[in-house]
C-alpha cells in the first residue's frame, strides 16, 4: 500500500469510505408485508447458522479445539439483531476471515474483539487511510487465504479416499459455486444419511448370525450344540445382535423369509436393544411366514423395551406365552421336542383363540 501511495498513484485502490454510525430506527412494515419478511429471515437465519458453523468446525480443525455451537448461534443472533436496528445486514462467521485469524495467532476471543474495534475505527474516521489500500492488496489477500483454507493432505489421499466421500465433496464443491451454499449443504446432509443408512443396514444384517452345532464355541455352549444336533437341521437358531431399523428391515425380512428348510425357528434377541416399528413389522412378516408353513417359531431373552415395541405393535399376541423365553437352551429344548415329537403330537405355535 505504501509503495502505491508513494510511487503508482494511479493504481486502484479503495476510494471513500463512509464514515460514522447511522441513527437507530426502528422496524417499519405492514401485515401483507409480513409472510414475505418471515421467509426471508428463515432463508437468512438458516445460511448464517450454516455458515457460522462451518467456520466453528473449520477452526476447531486447525486450532484443535472444540466451539460451543449454542453459544456461537445465540451471539450471532443477538448481534444481528442489534445491527438491524441501525439498518445494518445481517452478518455471520466467515471461514476465511477465520483462517487468517488463526494463521496471524489470533486463537482467543480477544483476536475477535480487536477485529471490531478496527472496524469501528474505521468506520469513526480512520477511514481515509484505509482508502488507499490497493484492489491487487486486497487480492492478494484473498488468494494467498483461499490457498492456505484448502484441504490439501485430504486432496492427496483423494486416489485412496472412499470413492462416496469424493463423490459427495464434488457435488457439495459444484453445488455451492454454481448454485447456493444452502443448497449444497442440504444435498450433502441427505447424501451423506442415505451413505449412513446403507452402511447401518449392512452392519445391522451381518450381525444376524445362523448358529449350528458346528459354530464357534463362543457363540454356542455344549448343551446348546446337543440341542441343535438332536434337531437334525430341522431347528433353526439366529442370534441377533444390536439395534434394528427401517434400513435394515427389508433385509432381515428376506433373509430369514429365505430360509424355510426348518421346523422350529428360534430367534435369539437378548442383545437387541432397539427395534424401531418398522423392523418390528419385518419380524412380524417372518412369523407370520413360518405360521403359514405351519413352523414353530420361539422368542428369546427379549428385553422390556423390546417387547414393549412388540406388545404395542401387535407382535407378540402371533405366540403364546411358550413360544417367549429368557433362556436360549429352554426355547432349544422345546424346539427339539416339538420336531421330534419328543413331547407328543406337534401343535401350532399361533396362541390358542379365546373360548
Amino acid at each position: 500500500s505504501l509503495l502505491v501511495y508513494f510511487f503508482l498513484p494511479g493504481v486502484p485502490v479503495l476510494g471513500d469510505i463512509p464514515t460514522g454510525l447511522p441513527q437507530p430506527r426502528l422496524p417499519h412494515f405492514t401485515i401483507e408485508a409480513v409472510p414475505q419478511m418471515v421467509q426471508a429471515a428463515l432463508v437468512l437465519a438458516l445460511l448464517g447458522a450454516i455458515d457460522s458453523l462451518l467456520t466453528s468446525l473449520v477452526a476447531d480443525n486447525v486450532t484443535q479445539t472444540h466451539h460451543d455451537s449454542d453459544r456461537e448461534l445465540i451471539g450471532q443472533g443477538i448481534g444481528n439483531a442489534i445491527a438491524g436496528l441501525f439498518g445494518a445486514i445481517p452478518g455471520a462467521g466467515a471461514t476465511m476471515r477465520t483462517v487468517v485469524n488463526v494463521r496471524t495467532g489470533g486463537r482467543t476471543p480477544i483476536s475477535g474483539a480487536l477485529h471490531a474495534l478496527v472496524l469501528l475505527a474505521i468506520v469513526l474516521g480512520l477511514g481515509g487511510l484505509a482508502g488507499h489500500i490497493p484492489h491487487a492488496v486486497l487480492a492478494g489477500i484473498l488468494i494467498k487465504v483461499g490457498i492456505d483454507i484448502i484441504d490439501w493432505p485430504y486432496l492427496r489421499r483423494l486416489p485412496q479416499a472412499p470413492r462416496a466421500g469424493v463423490f459427495f465433496m464434488i457435488v457439495v464443491l459444484l453445488l455451492t459455486v454454481f448454485v447456493d451454499l444452502i443448497t449444497a449443504v442440504a444435498v450433502g446432509i441427505v447424501l451423506a444419511s442415505l451413505l449412513f443408512v446403507k452402511r447401518m443396514s449392512d452392519l445391522q444384517l451381518a450381525s444376524i448370525r445362523p448358529l449350528t452345532h458346528d459354530s464357534d464355541e463362543a457363540m454356542v455352549t455344549a448343551e446348546e450344540r446337543e440341542l441343535l444336533a438332536r434337531g437334525h437341521g430341522r431347528v433353526m437358531l439366529y442370534h441377533f445382535s444390536g439395534p434394528f431399523s427401517f434400513g435394515a428391515a427389508k433385509g432381515m425380512a428376506r433373509r430369514l423369509g429365505a430360509a424355510n428348510e426348518y421346523d422350529a425357528l428360534v430367534l435369539d434377541l437378548s442383545e437387541v436393544p432397539f427395534l424401531d416399528s418398522s423392523a418390528t413389522l419385518a419380524l412380524e412378516d417372518v412369523i407370520r411366514q413360518a405360521q403359514e408353513r405351519d413352523n414353530e417359531v420361539y422368542l428369546v431373552g427379549v428385553r422390556p423395551e423390546v417387547e414393549q415395541t412388540l406388545r404395542r405393535l401387535g407382535v407378540t399376541g402371533l405366540l403364546s406365552e411358550d413360544h417367549m423365553h429368557m433362556s436360549r437352551v429352554e426355547a432349544l429344548r422345546r424346539a427339539v421336542d416339538k420336531t421330534t415329537g419328543a413331547t407328543g403330537a406337534r401343535t401350532s405355535c399361533r396362541p390358542a383363540p379365546a373360548a
